[in-house]
């Protein structure tokens, strides 16, 4: 994750937006800068490494404009150096920004064509030059960013400052978080309310597409449309800021949310995005050629996305493996090969059974690999091998944002063991990362859905009991479904493969029964559709989430149906979770229920 500030003040800025980069250093300490406006020209300074190395610079040279952004980075396209360090600049404009444009090459390749020329490695250069050739073509600084904006694909969030103009800040979001602080004739952008928490407690949120232009006595928001829209300020205790959630009712919400950010900097930790290739930095600590197969062991939503990544590892890779679930395999002294490898997957890097298993396979001497969110904890400091997400602090008891982070990093992984294993050209590499880079975007434009789940999960929440079908990956997608039903809203849900249907369940189906079924596109879905098939015929209520493809051809007429982006089938459960989440939520909420809170349940499990 990167942290942006922005700043309109009454006096010298930059102590304040160091200030406010340093409560979000936690997002990216690779690099940081300022720009400032001294005298109406733009003004950058920039530094290598973690925040305090800015503080340095600044004091040896220091900046006195009254308006001003910051950043403070994790390092996507180009090396963590001072020249990819933001904010980026042209002659007319600075621009910090977080996220990815995934379309960066060819609107690079479009600019170039234009005669701009690139200084960086970075996707965020080319963003500067898209507003920049607005204003070279005779538009304001506001219609610049409007015309640029629906130019980009990508999650991301943005905040512009121009040469000359000492009274204006622009910000815009796609799938990454920006909130606007209002002072008394001072306002403030911030990737969160905790930057701005210092200098007041009014804060705006920004919707998903909104952009917003702010002056000091004043701040406009515009939808995605660019049409003008209201957005509540409202009052945050000071306490509340120090974990907030922002415009959502629950930290559960605030993380699903999030999902579209945090994935993308989890796939630029283990990407080399401008190469369209994957970068493991731990490459020489894994042998995959020699591997014979693959144990994974983990609890609840972690398992779920082994189950999936078996699936990724097994076809792409051919590398067989074993997954087992943790509580189970550390009393069944499984056989390990000699010099294997084992994976732990778990949210904490606490968890009691998982735990036990990773001492069980060091025991037996296998490799020891995790994945981790928290990167200080027991399972991380006890591997040989720690790919970490980078989900951020989860609040939530319910898994969101860590299961879709955790996918990334597996898929990952497995397109490491594919190309290693020699089962993935060079080509078929490039277009997997492409897909990978896609993502978050999509995930932005899954998050859309939300007014057609809220009404669906008003229907479901009358139900009694759920069914949840699956096929290929999307088999462990409708356990995780079902689990997220039954932790948050008590409902009774079990979560099935399709196939199996006609082997006993079937026999549940009856016009009460919602039966929710997960069904992208892809090769596995005539047989998919043949399944609904059979739950219709006996009156069954299908809920189905698919594609527009799969809508026109599934053969029947769902109850409802939740049209998905498209998305490449290989990684489409990571985009597919997010709808899933959501319906859970929603019947959670219209039940009056404790999102965050579930009864009977904790978030970090270390007892047997």
């Amino acid at each position: 994750m990167c942290g942006i500030v922005g700043i309109l003040g009454k006096e010298a800025v930059a102590t304040q937006v160091v200030e406010a980069l340093r409560r979000l250093e936690y997002r990216g300490y690779d690099s940081a800068g300022v720009a400032t406006l001294e005298n109406g020209l733009l003004t950058r300074r920039r530094a290598e490494g973690k925040l305090r190395n800015l503080e340095i610079r600044l004091s040896n040279e220091p900046l006195e404009g009254l308006i001003g952004i910051g950043h403070t980075r994790w390092a996507t396209h180009g090396k963590p150096n001072e020249t990819n360090a933001h904010p980026h600049a042209t002659a007319k404009l600075a621009v910090v920004h977080n996220g990815i444009i995934e379309n960066f090459r060819e609107l690079r390749a479009e600019l170039q064509s234009d005669g701009y020329v690139f200084a960086t490695e970075t996707d965020t250069e080319i963003v500067a030059h898209l507003v920049t050739r607005e204003l070279d073509r005779g538009k304001s600084p506001t219609d610049a960013v409007a015309a640029s904006l629906p130019r980009l694909r990508g999650a991301f969030a943005l905040a512009f400052l121009f040469q000359g103009e000492e009274d204006l800040l622009i910000g815009a979001r796609k799938g990454s978080p920006l909130a606007v602080g209002i002072g008394d004739g001072e306002m403030y952008l911030g990737s969160d309310a905790l930057a701005l928490a210092p200098f007041t407690n009014l804060i705006a949120y920004l919707e998903e597409g909104d952009w917003v232009v702010l002056h000091r006595k004043s701040a406009t928001f515009y939808d995605k449309a660019n049409n003008p829209v209201e957005r509540r300020a409202q009052r945050v205790a000071a306490g509340a800021l120090l974990v907030e959630k922002g415009n959502h009712r629950h930290f559960m919400a605030k993380e699903i949310y999030e999902q579209p950010e945090v994935v993308g900097h989890t796939l630029t930790q283990y990407l080399d995005m401008a190469a369209g290739r994957v970068r493991l930095p731990f490459a020489d600590k894994i042998d995959w050629t020699s591997l014979s197969r693959l144990s994974i062991a983990a609890c609840g939503t972690s398992y779920y996305a082994g189950l999936i990544a078996k699936y990724w590892f097994e076809r792409l890779a051919r590398l067989p493996v074993e997954i087992d679930v943790a509580s189970e395999f550390r009393y069944r002294e499984a056989p390990l090969p000699d010099n294997g490898l084992a994976l732990f997957i778990s949210q904490s890097g606490e968890t009691a059974d998982t735990l036990a298993c990773l001492r069980y396979a060091r025991q037996e001497r296998q490799v020891i690999s995790a994945i981790v969110n928290v990167a200080t904890s027991t399972m991380a400091r006890e591997s040989d091998v720690v790919a970490p997400t980078l989900a951020g602090p989860e609040i939530g008891v319910a898994s969101t944002k860590g299961f879709t982070c955790q996918l990334a990093a597996l898929a990952c992984l497995a397109l490491a063991a594919a190309r290693a294993r020699g089962h993935l050209s060079a080509e078929d590499e490039a277009r997997h990362v492409q897909n990978l880079i896609a993502l978050p975007g999509l995930m932005a434009n899954a998050l859309a859905l939300e007014p057609q789940i809220e009404k669906l999960a008003r229907e479901l929440s009358k139900a009694k009991d759920v069914l949840y079908l699956g096929r290929g990956t999307s088999f462990p997608l409708a356990l995780e479904g079902a689990l997220k039903l039954k932790e948050i809203s008590y409902i009774h849900a079990e979560g099935y493969p399709a196939g199996e249907l006609k082997h006993g369940p079937i026999a549940l189906i009856d016009e009460a029964m919602p039966v929710i079924v997960v069904a992208p596109h892809d090769a596995l879905f005539e047989k998919t559709a043949s399944n609904m098939q059979e739950v219709a015929a006996r009156g069954g209520r299908i809920i189905l989430i698919t594609n527009a493809k799969g809508a026109a051809e599934c053969g029947i007429e769902p109850e409802t149906t939740i049209i998905m982006p498209d998305v490449d089938p290989t990684f489409a459960a990571i985009v597919y979770a997010l709808p899933i989440q959501m319906i859970a939520y929603q019947t959670a909420v219209f039940m009056g229920k404790d999102a965050d809170q579930p009864r009977n349940l904790a978030k970090s499990v270390t007892v047997e």
